[in-house]
């Protein structure tokens, strides 16, 4: 039997991420990889077959076979990147909103820190339908990437979930942060609100400075700043 109205509401997270990922089928340049994260093994399962039914422009649709380090588990969807590439991701949202009951999907690009709204207005700015321009997008983005953004040191691994970046290094206790901004660093600094206390914020600095690495790190109020080159990443601590 196939899935009905409301049968995955609550197991599908509500950010997906495009081209995070490298395809399958084919050269990244030509396919675009769209990925959901799923709540179980048995609803992922439902969800990749639901897509391969359901729409015959998608190329492959698979889910992982082993839990996620956020506990969910992946469903991949590929498609050819052309001009009617947001459209398509479009319509497989539409879908997907009928099976978990909820309208309100974002969407990751690259990897990107920052979240955007799951509009085909977004999708049609956002994601290259050009095999050409694929490269040029990014390049772009080497650094609003989440995982290039940490290139410099001893961390691990990196992602997102939702809003919360998670951070891990070997044999230690991971670092987890709620997201709050990311852009040009002279301007992401001088929107810092709170009062900048070296000597009350020094321990804390110098212990995610050896946590994560050649950093600049600062903290106004409870606002961390991790400076990268030109750019700067604010998150605040959660544990």
């Amino acid at each position: 039997m196939g899935l009905r109205k409301g049968d995955l509401k609550n197991l599908v997270q509500k950010v997906i991420e495009i081209d995070s990922y490298a395809s399958k089928m084919g050269d990244d340049k030509n396919i675009v990889t769209v990925s959901f994260s799923v709540g179980n093994k048995s609803a992922a399962d439902d969800l990749a077959g639901f897509f391969e039914k359901a729409f015959d422009f998608v190329l492959d649709a698979d889910a992982t076979a082993g839990e996620q380090r956020d506990s969910s588990y992946k469903v991949f969807v590929e498609i050819e990147r052309d001009r009617k590439t947001p459209e398509q991701i479009d319509e497989l949202l539409d879908g997907v909103k009928r099976l978990v009951l909820r309208n309100d999907f974002r969407f990751r690009y690259y990897k990107s820190f920052r979240s955007k709204p799951a509009t085909l207005e977004n999708l049609k700015a956002t994601v290259p339908t050009d095999p050409d321009n694929y490269g040029v997008t990014v390049s772009e983005n080497t650094l609003n990437n989440y995982t290039d953004f940490f290139n410099k040191g001893f961390v691990e691994s990196v992602y997102m979930n939702e809003n919360q970046l998670h951070i891990q290094k070997k044999w230690a206790d991971p670092l987890v942060f709620e997201f709050v901004d990311f852009g040009d660093a002279e301007i992401v600094t001088e929107s810092q609100e709170g009062a900048f206390d070296i000597v009350n914020a020094y321990p804390e600095i110098m212990y995610l400075t050896k946590y994560v690495g050649d950093y600049a790190v600062s903290k106004y109020g409870e606002n961390i700043v991790f400076e990268n080159e030109d750019k700067a990443l604010v998150v605040r601590r959660l544990h």
